[in-house]
């Protein structure tokens, strides 16, 4: 058990020999690991709804089972998605700064001016557990339509009266566009340069998924040019960012350290079914979330 990030070399030699992984997101489970790790893994129990970090195909062959923590975490990233969009669209983060910086100025009137929920259209992308969760917290801001966009539409967005429309029409109508959605092939670098290119010049762009969906060379583009107002991230590519990566220096771009879940309440909830997956595949016995694959 490690406190901080295991190196991959410590993880190489310490998995050698085990019956099951308890591991984290930022661990990459590969085949290198599971060939160190030798024919003795029976599980692999990830404390993350994700599992964009394990190799399936590699571990299918192997015959190891896998838990994971769907569900727990939705509400805490719900909310956490809120609190981002809130502090992007009105530039909290800039505005605090200010007072620090005795920047605070009286009598200007566009001043530190932002955009508001009140009559807007919101478009999600990906309306699952977490995307649903989110708008519904979004819609008693006043938010006038809801867009979403995914493989499918919900019969549970009949209760916000969401518009299942293609992803053009979401991202040339909507002031607010949450990306909720999997990493998969399919979504892996979706936004990018034509993406923010259809977007309106005011509209505000959250991502509280997964780094990879976004080409972050094409969102500071955007976010230079004025091509879109701002900019609100949880995720990045990589993790941590680099203190010296570009859209750190933009005011118009909110940054966090991918805490979508980081609720105390959460973790334990969490921490509580990761074990109790990983002993159910060591036991050989039922696990609360195993990863059907």
């Amino acid at each position: 058990q490690w406190d901080s990030d295991v190196s991959r070399a410590e993880l190489l030699k310490a998995v050698q020999g085990s019956h099951g992984l308890l591991c984290l997101l930022t661990d990459k489970i590969d085949a290198e690991v599971l060939d160190a790790a030798g024919p003795n893994l029976k599980v692999i129990s990830t404390f993350s709804v994700g599992y964009d970090h394990l190799a399936l195909d590699e571990i299918k062959k192997r015959g190891i089972r896998v838990g994971y923590t769907p569900d727990v975490l939705t509400d805490a990233t719900a909310e956490l998605t809120v609190a981002l969009l809130l502090a992007t669209a009105r530039r909290l983060p800039e505005a605090m700064e200010e007072v620090k910086n005795g920047g605070w100025r009286s009598g200007t009137t566009l001043w530190m001016c932002g955009y508001g929920l009140s009559g807007s259209t919101v478009g999600v992308i990906g309306l699952g557990r977490i995307g649903m969760a989110i708008a519904r917290r979004l819609m008693p801001f006043g938010v006038k339509r809801l867009l979403y966009f995914g493989r499918t539409a919900k019969a549970d967005a009949a209760e916000l009266n969401g518009e299942f429309v293609p992803l053009d029409t979401l991202l040339t109508e909507s002031d607010f566009i949450v990306v909720a959605c999997s990493l998969t092939p399919e979504t892996q670098g979706m936004c990018d340069k034509a993406f923010f290119s259809k977007m309106k010049n005011t509209a505000v762009f959250i991502n509280t998924s997964r780094g990879a969906v976004v080409n972050q060379e094409d969102l500071y583009e955007a976010l230079t040019s004025g091509e879109i107002a701002a900019a609100g991230l949880d995720v990045t590519t990589p993790e941590p960012l680099p203190t010296n990566h570009p859209l750190l220096t933009l005011k118009n771009c909110v940054v966090l350290p991918h805490i979508g879940s980081a609720t105390y309440s959460t973790r334990g909830v969490m921490a509580s079914l990761a074990a109790q997956n990983l002993l159910g595949g060591l036991q050989g016995t039922q696990m609360p979330s195993e990863l059907i694959f």
